[in-house]
């Protein structure tokens, strides 16, 4: 694991062992930027900020920088009263990819804590598939019947459970590329 995973992976661990998380607002784009900023804080110059520079992933381009301010607050006014609605603002916030880097890490937690606030369940990160995520994700701003239906079997409602919480964070890391060095 790079240095800069580990020290993110860190910070990640503190926002919930000090409980930072609960001093985060729920569901707003200053949330996810606070959130952003937590785990990438003197790693990123840009940790916590709204990018302003155009990014794709292979042939998918996220949202135009141009245009981002006013799509997050398009976003940020989304509904919140189901599962659905929910995953809905989550796959619209990643289409925007609102960061340089670091979107997915920070986007999992900022929906965990939407579903934890609403529904009074979390996603159990653990038994998401990598390779399933990864596909459904990248058909989600087609369809997300793949990815609400794949994160919906894996919903808890052990909200407060720590193990869940931080295998889910582990996760959310392998996701992204990363392992720990034991795994290595």
């Amino acid at each position: 694991m790079r240095n800069i995973d580990k020290k993110s992976l860190e910070n990640a661990y503190r926002l919930f062992n000090s409980n930072d998380i609960a001093k985060i607002e729920q569901g707003t784009t200053k949330g996810l930027q606070q959130i952003h900023h937590y785990l990438f804080d003197k790693l990123f110059d840009f940790a916590g900020e709204i990018r302003t520079k155009n990014i794709s992933k292979g042939s998918f381009r996220f949202a135009n920088s141009l245009y981002l301010k006013e799509i997050l607050v398009k976003i940020e006014q989304m509904p919140e009263n189901s599962f659905e609605e929910i995953i809905s603002k989550y796959v619209e916030m990643n289409i925007a990819h609102p960061f340089m880097e670091g979107n997915g890490r920070a986007m999992r937690i900022w929906l965990d804590m939407i579903l934890k606030n609403r529904l009074k369940k979390v996603v159990n990160w653990q038994f998401v598939d990598k390779d399933l995520y990864l596909q459904a994700m990248e058909r989600s701003p087609i369809n997300d019947l793949e990815i609400r239906t794949l994160l919906h079997a894996n919903l808890t409602d052990e909200i407060d459970n720590r193990e869940i919480i931080f295998k889910g964070i582990e996760q959310s890391y392998y996701y992204e590329g990363y392992k720990k060095e034991d795994d290595e």
